[in-house]
């Protein structure tokens, strides 16, 4: 999602004298954390129970609320005290009914979703021609304006997948595709090469105009690829807080129809489009909260390792492997080392942040309320790719702490086995912390179909291996418990950067937001 390149760079730059450090790792205790994460786990029930009975956790919505409150409790019944801390979000977003057809050249219903926050079409049918055209500046905008009115836009052209029920992809597929991609960042560059301070600026105020001006000039809404095949949708979207309530109504459709679309205008044919879409915005901003627990350290309880994972989720399914399973993972690697009877000498944390779907919110405003303590936290340990099996630990540009994490990791080796990279990873929550100097990670994990489920209608209960769910909690509490009972000082800082904010800090131009 997110990357931080430059800061990275300078980050292993800073510290050439910690990269000559050596850590001794403290194995005592990994075996009874083992016999307990694998022979008596419970963290399928309380992936279930979040699945099935809370069910999908879109910030905003009651569900947030309900999940919050169950995961106090579920932490009290481990012998945890748990606590809830509150931040601003965004007003939420309540998705209703919403039905697709295509009208012409023949008569077929697609699947479709709404984008996430953004409007609907009044309950009413939105019918018109569909049309491909380029809105990407004001100049396209202008040129195109007569084709808008009172059509349904596709912006992009379909995504680029490859057929799974087709013949393999041979290595010149591969090449083939892999240079169309080059091709496109590489214009993508050069078309943002050299361009000066203001006009950035515009452009980038331009992006936050676009659906406003386009309502404006007529068009019925947008059409969006859902990227997957079979079907599949990918949701996301953003709160008031971070930009405003779209008045375009954007329908995701599958990508097979999506494509279809595009071949259609290809070839001379006018496609049409019928879309009923209830949406609604609340009318207020509403909390949201970070679900903390904790086990004190007995020799340096001012020293943190925190483990976590987010515990929000996008509502086409059950929020299961995005994150429920990290989050539960994570939940039920503080339950082992409680159960174990084990005391750690460093406090150990965890923390199921909230929002980290509309740009990390939850993670980002625990960091600033805890900026004091950053300097005191030694690991931020994160799991957010899915349901499968740790494989290892990408070291997030901090090359110093390789021989570390494969001592960490030596013990359970036969759990694995785990692999140390220079890996950076974006896009989870592991980033808001990087910023104020801490050791942040997010373990790396077999993808058990995570490109499908994520974030689409297919993330549910089902799509979770019980032993990759065992495997990783244990995974977590072991090396969680190592860190907290690492000899010597505090592992060392990263440099300081500015802290991240996703949310964009541009508003509507003014008289647009007044566009229905």
């Amino acid at each position: 999602m997110m990357r931080r390149a430059l800061a990275l760079a300078a980050l292993v730059a800073a510290t050439p004298a910690a990269a000559q450090q050596a850590w001794t790792v403290d194995t005592a205790g990994v075996g009874r954390l083992m016999d307990e994460g694998m022979n008596r786990s419970q963290v399928m029930d309380a992936l279930r129970v979040l699945s099935d009975s809370v069910g999908p956790r879109l910030a905003g919505s009651p569900a947030s609320r309900v999940a919050m409150e169950w995961a106090q409790r579920r932490f009290a019944g481990y012998g945890l005290t748990a606590h809830a801390e509150a931040f601003s979000f965004g007003r939420p977003f309540e998705r209703g009914q919403a039905t697709a057809w295509l009208t012409a050249p023949f008569r077929r219903q697609m699947t479709m979703f709404s984008w996430a926050w953004t409007a609907g079409t009044g309950n009413r049918p939105a019918e018109g021609p569909v049309v491909r055209v380029d809105v990407s500046t004001p100049e396209s905008l202008a040129v195109n304006k007569d084709r808008i009115r009172g059509a349904w836009l596709m912006t992009a052209p379909p995504a680029d997948l490859w057929n799974p029920d087709g013949p393999p992809m041979t290595a010149a597929d591969s090449a083939r595709i892999q240079e169309e991609r080059r091709a496109r960042f590489a214009a993508m560059r050069a078309a943002n090469a050299g361009l000066d301070s203001a006009t950035r600026a515009r452009r980038a105020q331009y992006r936050v105009d676009m659906p406003f001006l386009l309502r404006q000039a007529g068009a019925l809404g947008r059409l969006t690829d859902g990227s997957k095949d079979f079907a599949l949708a990918t949701m996301s979207g953003s709160p008031p807080a971070c930009q405003a309530f779209s008045p375009l109504p954007n329908a995701v459709i599958g990508h097979e129809d999506y494509a279809m679309l595009d071949r259609q205008i290809r070839a001379g044919i006018t496609p049409r489009f019928s879309a009923t879409i209830d949406n609604r915005l609340g009318r207020d901003t509403v909390p949201q909260w970070n679900v903390v627990a904790e086990i004190r350290g007995t020799e340096k309880p001012g020293e943190v390792v925190i483990v976590g994972g987010h515990f929000d989720s996008w509502d086409l399914g059950q929020g299961t492997t995005d994150n429920g399973t990290g989050a539960m993972a994570a939940m039920e690697a503080v339950r082992i080392i409680q159960a174990s009877g084990l005391k750690p000498k460093r406090t150990i944390r965890v923390v199921l942040f909230g929002a980290e779907e509309e740009g990390l919110l939850g993670s980002i405003a625990y960091a600033r309320a805890h900026q004091a303590e950053m300097d005191s936290i030694q690991a931020v340990l994160i799991l957010d790719n899915g349901a499968g099996a740790i494989t290892g630990q990408a070291l997030q540009g901090r090359s110093e702490f390789s021989q570390l994490w494969t001592d960490l990791f030596a013990p359970i080796q036969g759990m694995g086995p785990f692999t140390v990279r220079d890996g950076n990873k974006g896009g989870t929550d592991h980033l808001s912390f990087t910023p104020y100097g801490v050791p942040a990670f997010n373990y790396d994990q077999l993808t058990r179909g995570y490109n499908h489920t994520h974030h689409s209608q297919v993330d549910t209960y089902d799509k979770a291996p019980e032993g990759d769910m065992r495997q990783s909690s244990t995974v977590i509490a072991v090396t969680a418990w190592e860190l907290a009972n690492l000899p010597g000082s505090i592992l060392p800082r990263g440099p300081h950067t500015e802290a991240p904010n996703y949310c964009a800090t541009l508003k509507p131009s003014a008289g647009l937001e007044r566009v229905r």
